[in-house]
């Protein structure tokens, strides 16, 4: 049976809820049973913080395994895996007991070798404490190689993979440095790199680089065989920076009470005020659906990105919010009716998880 690539809303959200969701599930209780052996009760701790508090990154991720074709569950393996390292790196960087850039570095050489097979596995925890964790980061390292070396990538491929992972891997080093440190590193660091991007402030080009949707991406189309030098090209250009500047813009966006709660780092604090982000929003979006009409099957980019902004909009986190009922009611217009059509589901979503959840 040939996978055909959904066209629509209704045959996205279908796909999504009938396979996606399910093998998500399957992929990550694995990873959740690995994490709850691990030795050490830190790295225990953040692994099974990881799982239970960012399953919805690993959920919205495998939206891509679509992309796939037959080889859909393959996609899911990889991209579960890999975002498993994500979210576990940053909770590792962001919540335990380190402050050392070169730590969060050996830390995330674990990404570059997800993507590079014929690079062994090493002790990413060298440079810190906590150590045992019964081969859990090796693991899920090993889980990624075994897919990408069926790809054979090109170097061009290669280089366009990397260049998104050494973008992220950066960006994770210096965000979590102590709070003097940050600022300006980030700000060095977007002088050295912005390029092309000088219309962006530095904020927006650290929230680019923030997200690993360019890579499933691109895993995803090498998995069908549809993967060229050229599509890699398209899909770095397509992605990077404003579609992935768009998601993790709203993931921040969302955040904002619970990070000035914990004292963490969020991007959106340093726009000037509501009305600036709120235009510079708009800006993202705009420029997002622009570069996604070089993608071969444009419209279920396009149906993604719009996904973003229904998705995130509709977080009961944005009620919150002081702006969250201007902001919602301008960006869905500016959107369009697919993701309005997202927003609905994910109130929906919502609604049926707390009623589900309500003791009886």
């Amino acid at each position: 049976m040939v996978e055909r690539i959904p066209g629509t809303v209704l045959t996205l959200i279908f796909s999504v809820y009938r396979k996606i969701f399910p093998q998500v599930d399957l992929e990550l209780h694995f990873w959740q049973t690995r994490a709850e052996g691990i030795p050490n009760s830190e790295l225990r701790s953040q692994a099974l913080a990881s799982i239970e508090t960012k399953r919805f990154h690993c959920q919205g991720g495998a939206v891509y395994a679509l992309l796939a074709g037959e080889e859909w569950k393959e996609a899911i393996r990889f991209i579960v895996a890999y975002q498993t390292i994500s979210d576990y790196l940053d909770n590792l960087c962001d919540r335990s007991t380190s402050m050392d850039p070169n730590d969060f570095r050996l830390l995330h050489q674990a990404m570059v070798d997800a993507l590079t097979p014929e690079n062994k596995p090493k002790n990413y925890y060298a440079l810190r404490d906590e150590q045992e964790d019964a081969a859990y980061l090796i693991d899920l390292v090993k889980t990624c190689q075994r897919v990408v070396d069926q790809l054979n990538f090109s170097p061009t491929v290669y280089e366009c993979m990397m260049k998104l992972e050494g973008l992220y891997e950066d960006l994770q080093v210096h965000k979590h440095v102590t709070e003097m440190e940050r600022i300006p590193r980030l700000t060095k660091w977007y002088e050295k790199n912005r390029g092309d991007w000088a219309s962006l402030k530095w904020y927006e080009f650290a929230a680019a680089a923030g997200s690993t949707l360019g890579v499933f991406c691109t895993v995803s189309y090498a998995l069908k065989g549809k993967l060229t030098d050229q599509l890699a090209q398209k899909i770095y250009d397509g992605y990077f920076p404003f579609m992935q500047g768009l998601h993790i813009l709203l993931d921040y966006y969302i955040d904002q009470q619970e990070d000035r709660y914990e004292g963490d780092l969020n991007f959106c604090s340093y726009y000037p005020n509501g009305e600036k982000m709120k235009k510079r929003f708009i800006y993202f979006i705009k420029e997002a659906d622009k570069h996604v009409q070089q993608l071969p099957d444009s419209k279920f980019h396009e149906m993604i990105h719009h996904g973003l902004v229904g998705l995130y909009l509709g977080d009961p986190k944005v009620k919150q919010l002081s702006s969250g009922a201007e902001m919602k009611k301008e960006l869905l217009e500016i959107s369009g009716r697919k993701a309005k059509f997202f927003y609905w589901n994910t109130i929906i979503y919502y609604r049926f998880k707390n009623t589900k959840n309500k003791p009886l």
